[in-house]
């Protein structure tokens, strides 16, 4: 029998909670190596186990695989998450992409300085609104299907799935003009594998708090303030 996946990460969603959604909806069980301390992050470093001297790390059939799209891409390869061609293969990858783009700024909301909170969730309200949710919408009103690509469930689904719970926890009702991306988020949470990991007690990450924060900070030595300043985003090895 083969092994489980480990993952290697900090007690925290991260870059390493779509790698968590992913497997979760692929039905593949995995175990997690969650580090609390710089010295214990700095220990896989010494042991040689991270290209690059950073995280996210999975572990799986015999490869120590870094580089979140890497690990996304062979997990959604894997598992049949991923089109059944290349043209499919490529849209995938066009959506995932952008879908990044919002989902590092959210990631990097928690740096915020207190004073510069709410501009920065304002942000990413207006970005989500303006340019990327009405992306996937009409994807899903022009092709009348239930999916974004193929009309089967794809890394895309599962990611955009992912994203849109996040903004909903920067503004609740942020879906109320997108009546495709309402039906396509009830569609999708009442798929088993996604429903049990929507679930209390579930491998699921909460949203960061400010424990959580410290932690990361103390492991990854960031800084408060690192997120938006003139539309940039801050890139930060979270």
């Amino acid at each position: 029998m083969a092994a489980k996946p480990k993952l290697y990460y900090f007690d925290g969603r991260g870059r390493m909670e779509s790698v968590r959604w992913l497997l979760a909806a692929a039905g593949v069980e995995y175990e997690e190596q969650l580090f609390e301390t710089a010295e214990e992050f700095e220990n896989l470093i010494k042991g040689g186990k991270l290209m690059y001297q950073r995280v996210p790390m999975v572990e799986i059939d015999g490869m120590k695989m870094v580089e979140t799209r890497a690990i996304l891409r062979y997990i959604a390869a894997k598992y049949n998450l991923y089109g059944k061609d290349l043209k499919e293969q490529v849209l995938i990858d066009m959506y995932v992409e952008g879908m990044r783009d919002l989902y590092d700024i959210i990631m990097f909301l928690p740096l915020s300085l207190p004073e510069e909170k709410e501009e920065n969730i304002s942000y990413i309200v207006k970005k989500a609104t303006d340019r990327f949710l009405p992306v996937y919408e009409k994807v899903l009103k022009d092709h009348g299907k239930n999916y974004l690509v193929g009309n089967q469930l794809s890394w895309a689904d599962i990611h955009l799935f992912e994203l849109i719970l996040m903004i909903e926890e920067c503004k609740s009702d942020v879906l109320l003009t997108f009546p495709k991306l309402q039906e396509f988020k009830t569609r999708v949470s009442k798929l088993p594998r996604i429903q049990k990991f929507l679930q209390p007690g579930s491998q699921r990450k909460p949203p960061m708090d400010d424990a959580g924060l410290e932690v990361a900070k103390n492991i990854f030595k960031l800084a408060k303030g690192m997120f938006v300043k003139h539309g940039t985003t801050i890139i930060g090895e979270l």
